[in-house]
């Protein structure tokens, strides 16, 4: 479930950098639509980038100790001698 989550909010941001580089390079520029769709894609593609960390994020966190409780400190654990 995780990696499909991923990868759709990847496919998602390379839709909206499609957008975005054809209104700068290409004649996008020249249809109302398409126009729409690039506002639309830029706010989206914002979007999309802090979701694909946040989700990353919570994985990463989720493994830091094993698997088995996810994420803490661990700055109360030292032992000293």
């Amino acid at each position: 479930m995780g990696f499909a989550v991923i990868m759709f909010v990847r496919i998602l941001f390379g839709v909206c950098m499609v957008f975005i580089i054809g209104y700068i390079f290409g004649g996008f520029s020249g249809n109302p639509t398409l126009v729409s769709l690039t506002k639309v894609a830029a706010i989206l593609a914002i979007v999309l980038f802090i979701a694909a960390n946040g989700i990353l994020m919570r994985f990463a966190f989720s493994r830091g100790a094993g698997g088995k409780d996810g994420w803490h400190c661990t700055e109360h654990k030292m032992k000293l001698p």
